[in-house]
């Protein structure tokens, strides 16, 4: 495997963990603010770091299927 591809890959996969962590506080506080309780709260939020994640992996996964 070509160097730079491993260093994108780690790059996208790194952007996507951020983005999903970002969202899933985003929805978890939203959730809590909306007058969830705090287990209801967590549970969102994993649903959208999970789903969110799953989005992204995939886009990475078509953009370097694309590139090869």
């Amino acid at each position: 495997m070509n160097p730079h591809r491993t260093l994108l890959l780690t790059a996208l996969l790194a952007l996507a963990l951020l983005c999903s962590a970002v969202g899933a506080a985003a929805a978890g506080l939203l959730a809590r603010w909306d007058g969830a309780t705090l287990p209801a709260a967590l549970a969102r939020a994993g649903v959208a770091f999970g789903g969110s994640l799953t989005v992204c992996c995939a886009l990475i996964a078509l953009l370097l299927g694309g590139l090869s």
